[in-house]
C-alpha cells in the first residue's frame, strides 16, 4: 500500500493536534476542508487560545460534536500557549494531559508530529481489522493496542497505523467489505 500515509494535510504539530480532535467521528477529508477557514481566521496557537469556544464552534460544527470539540480545542490551545510557549509537548504523558487527547490521539501526534511511535493508534479501522483477522478478540481499544503491541515489532508501529487505516477505508470497510480482493 504505497499510498498508506496520514491523510490529515497539515504538518505543524499544533494544527495536527486540532485536526486529530476534529477527526473524531468525522472524515479526514472533511477536516481538511474545515480547517482551511479556521486557520485563516486563527493562524496561531495564541489566536485560538484567545478565542471563545462559541467562536471556534462556528468553524468546526461541520465536523460534528461542535460544542465539545470547540471547547477542547480552546482549552488545549490555552494550555499550549500558557504552559508550553505555543508548542506541542513531545511527551506521550504530557499529550494525554491535554483536553480531548486520549491514547489514540496521542499515538497519532507522537507518530506524525515527532516521528516517535509510542504505540498503535486504535481507531475504528484498527479495531475492526484486528477483530476480523484474528489479531485481537477484544473490544476495548487499550486492550486491542496491547494485543497488537505484543505481536507487532516496534519497527513496524509507524507503518501499521497507516496500513490499518488505508486497508480499513479501502478494502475491509465496515459495510460491504471487499473480501474477494483482500490481499
Amino acid at each position: 500500500y504505497p499510498a498508506a500515509e496520514c491523510t490529515l494535510e497539515d504538518d505543524e504539530a499544533w494544527k495536527l493536534l486540532v485536526e486529530v480532535r476534529l477527526a473524531a467521528q468525522c472524515t479526514d477529508e472533511r477536516v481538511n476542508v474545515v480547517v482551511k477557514e479556521l486557520y485563516k481566521k486563527y493562524p496561531t496557537v495564541a489566536s485560538i487560545a484567545k478565542a471563545t469556544p462559541e467562536e471556534i464552534e462556528a468553524f468546526v460544527k461541520p465536523c460534528g460534536l461542535g460544542k465539545s470539540k470547540s471547547k477542547d480545542i480552546c482549552a488545549c490551545m490555552r494550555i499550549l500557549h500558557e504552559k508550553y510557549n505555543d508548542t506541542v509537548p513531545d511527551s506521550f504523558e504530557a499529550l494525554l494531559s491535554l483536553p480531548g487527547v486520549g491514547r489514540k490521539s496521542a499515538n497519532v501526534i507522537m507518530l506524525e508530529a515527532f516521528n516517535q511511535p509510542q504505540g498503535i493508534a486504535v481507531d475504528t479501522h484498527a479495531k475492526r481489522l484486528s477483530n476480523r483477522i484474528g489479531l485481537s478478540s477484544e473490544t476495548d481499544p487499550l486492550k486491542i493496542e496491547m494485543d497488537l503491541k505484543n505481536i507487532i515489532p516496534y519497527s513496524y508501529f509507524k507503518d501499521v497505523n497507516h496500513l490499518f487505516m488505508w486497508h480499513g477505508r479501502n478494502i475491509c470497510t465496515a459495510r460491504n467489505p471487499k473480501c474477494e480482493s483482500c490481499p
